[in-house]
């Protein structure tokens, strides 16, 4: 099992431990998953997977679920 991984959130280069949840390390990074439509940054409320107020751009693939995706290296996570 590898001790950890670097992934990149809105541009910033970021190391996080195996298994941590991609919701995680964006908290970690401080940066917000989305959007709302009137402009709030929004992040994990549930985190299982059944509010989507986590989603975000993960390896150019919109509005995935960032608290039910785990981390892995080279991964790029964008607000979106």
């Amino acid at each position: 099992m590898s001790e950890g991984c670097t992934i990149t959130v809105n541009g910033k280069r970021l190391q996080v431990a195996a298994g941590t949840s991609v919701a995680v390390a964006m908290m970690i990074a401080g940066e917000p998953c989305r959007f709302s439509t009137t402009g709030e940054a929004r992040g994990p409320l549930c985190g299982m997977g059944i509010c989507m107020e986590c989603r975000a751009t993960i390896d150019g693939v919109k509005h995935r679920r960032t608290c039910q995706t785990i981390c892995a290296s080279g991964m790029e996570v964008m607000t979106g």
